[in-house]
């Protein structure tokens, strides 16, 4: 009724404005301020203090000719109810429809009055952010909202109300909900082991609170068994603070501790029988306890650290002397052959093992034979089984004189070669001249290298090819044997040109010289050919094809040449034809020609 009894006052109001503005308009009445004192002049009625300030201006709550512009001028003032509105939350965010300002709170009844009433008894508390459980819902309002306080300024946390119940004295924490419940202060919903991390086990679950949370203090409890036990630490601190690793919570004085299962050490031997303080001699988990044998063990090392610091692998838990674990054949060492039978003492002279050389020579320099010429490499020819036997060692085949055919004949022995013994081995010459200079048929005129015609089958089957030579054998000088040409084993000696052989076959008595291979050939010496037009410069026609050659050719070619110098001139040849006594000049081929002296060629 009061709702429907403001809608038809607010609708007369709003006519007899209207009515006002167009008699304001029709007239000529400044808008502004005459507006502003007709309203003032038609309000109904003073509003509640909280608005006097704006009072004089009723834009500051109305919109003219929108009421339901008005809502939005309320939520600008009050903000916190505008936030509610617009997140959905609180009790003005979850109204259903949400109704206008005006609907419940309805202005201009006087200074005193309150637009604000709350049906204590009727209003319900679901529609807040704050849902009441347990005893809150039979809690009177004014304890939990205080007078002079807007009801949304009501705190939230149970702290703020129990603070006077909090026999903690914020010695937990602020979040009382953690253990307490709205069924009742004293109702207590809490699990140790989650939310303290620090489950109740054994005699721990029968200790009373107050055994570890002296004064109620429940915050920064310790947690370690040494924040509560420190009195019952026989050890005074030696063996650390982890208690757990040794204590159980069943009984402090049941001890179980096992070395090899609950460390990284396993105890073996002797180790067994050591006491704890013989090993554990600092605060034990405050720094690393070491775990190799040198950190004990290094006043006993009689290798000095030349063998390392991994003693286990000679020696064992069993007894420090006892080297049984050592391995020879695990070293870069291993003992073969008669080095099995040797006594440690014979290579390694102190216990300083690493200063023993691994090479054969430093121990058997005494038996070296080849003085060191052969360097210090003995297991190439020697082995561990024997050292004067060489057998299955050493290979002739690796040097760089392999041996071969006659030259691994069982007739052929060391000394053969090897002229100076064993401490010659090594500078023997390899070349086959250095062995066979007194075999060499040649005065050394062939050279050194004898493997060019010789074989290491047999010295005397020597295979020569001549292709290969200076003088290749072509034609019918393939037929002639060596003796023929080659009249002694200086077979370089031998003059290569044809005239040489020929001599007496040389039908022109040396007048064209002793290139005999210009016009004869290898295959048949009669079969000569040869071509004056194309293989000179003066090509032979008419008459002169009928000529001698030594007609022209008179003087004996020089040696190394086909033929003599011939002049070319008519004149030098026909001086004595020349009927004219030299008066027309030595050029005869301006009238004459080739085809007859005689026929001249008349102008």
């Amino acid at each position: 009724m009061r709702i429907e009894r403001h809608a038809a006052m607010s609708l007369r109001r709003w006519c007899f404005a209207a009515l006002l503005a167009m008699l304001a308009l029709c007239f000529g009445m400044v808008p502004g301020a005459q507006a502003q004192s007709i309203e003032s002049v038609l309000a109904p009625g003073d509003v509640i203090t909280g608005h006097a300030k704006i009072e004089q201006s009723c834009s500051n709550c109305h919109v003219r000719f929108n009421p339901k512009g008005q809502d939005a001028l309320c939520m600008a003032c009050h903000k916190e109810v505008g936030q509610d509105v617009a997140l959905h939350q609180g009790l003005h965010g979850r109204l259903k429809g949400q109704p206008s300002c005006r609907s419940c709170h309805t202005d201009h009844k006087g200074r005193p009055a309150r637009i604000v009433q709350l049906d204590t008894k009727r209003f319900d508390h679901q529609q807040t952010d704050y849902l009441l459980k347990g005893k809150h819902v039979s809690v009177a309002c004014d304890k939990c909202h205080n007078a002079g306080k807007k009801y949304w300024q009501a705190p939230a946390e149970c702290i703020s109300c129990h603070k006077k119940d909090d026999v903690h004295k914020g010695g937990i924490t602020a979040k009382c909900v953690t253990c307490h419940r709205e069924t009742g202060w004293k109702d207590l919903d809490f699990d140790h082991g989650k939310q303290t991390h620090f489950t109740l086990e054994d005699k721990h679950a029968k200790r009373q609170c107050d055994d570890c949370h002296a004064n109620a203090r429940f915050k920064d409890t310790p947690k370690t068994c040494i924040g509560c036990h420190k009195k019952d630490d026989e050890h005074k601190g030696q063996f650390g603070t982890k208690c757990e690793t040794c204590h159980k919570a069943n009984l402090w004085k049941d001890v179980k501790f096992n070395h090899d299962s609950d460390t990284s050490y396993v105890l073996r031997g002797k180790h067994r029988k050591t006491a704890c303080g013989d090993c554990h001699t600092g605060a034990l988990y405050r720094q690393k306890l070491p775990q190799t044998c040198w950190d004990c063990h290094k006043k006993d090392d009689k290798h000095k650290d030349t063998l390392g610091k991994d003693c286990a692998s000679c020696h064992s838990e069993s007894g420090w002397k006892d080297p049984a674990r050592f391995d020879h054949e695990k070293t870069r060492f291993p003992l073969l052959g008669k080095h099995i039978k040797a006594g440690c003492k014979d290579c390694h002279k102190s216990a300083l093992f690493k200063e023993a050389s691994m090479d054969c020579y430093a121990c058997h320099q005494r038996d070296d034979k080849h003085e060191g010429t052969l360097g210090k490499a003995c297991s190439d020819c020697h082995s561990e089984r024997d050292w004067k036997s060489t057998a299955g060692r050493f290979s002739h085949d690796r040097t760089r004189f392999a041996l071969r055919n006659a030259h691994a004949s069982i007739t052929i022995k060391c000394a053969d070669c090897h002229q100076g013994g064993p401490t010659h081995f090594k500078g023997t010459a390899t070349a086959c001249y250095s062995c066979h200079k007194k075999d060499d048929k040649h005065d050394g005129t062939q050279g050194h290298q004898c493997e060019q015609c010789h074989g290491d089958r047999d010295w005397n089957a020597a295979v020569f090819d001549h292709g290969k030579s200076r003088f290749p054998l072509t034609g019918s000088h393939g037929k002639v044997e060596c003796k023929a040409c080659h009249a002694t084993k200086r077979f370089k000696d031998t003059q290569r040109e044809c005239i040489a052989c020929h001599l007496k076959e040389d039908k022109h008595k040396g007048k064209l010289g002793s290139v005999c291979e210009t016009c004869h050939n290898a295959r048949n010496w009669k079969a000569w050919d040869f071509n004056h037009t194309k293989q000179t410069s003066y090509a032979l026609t008419g008459a002169h094809l009928r000529t001698k050659c030594d007609a022209c050719h008179k003087q004996p070619a020089p040696r190394g040449k086909a033929i003599a110098q011939t002049s070319q001139r008519c004149v030098d040849c026909h001086n004595k034809d020349d009927p004219h006594d030299g008066q027309f000049g030595g050029r005869c081929e301006q009238c004459h020609s080739t085809a007859s002296w005689i026929q001249v060629d008349k102008h």
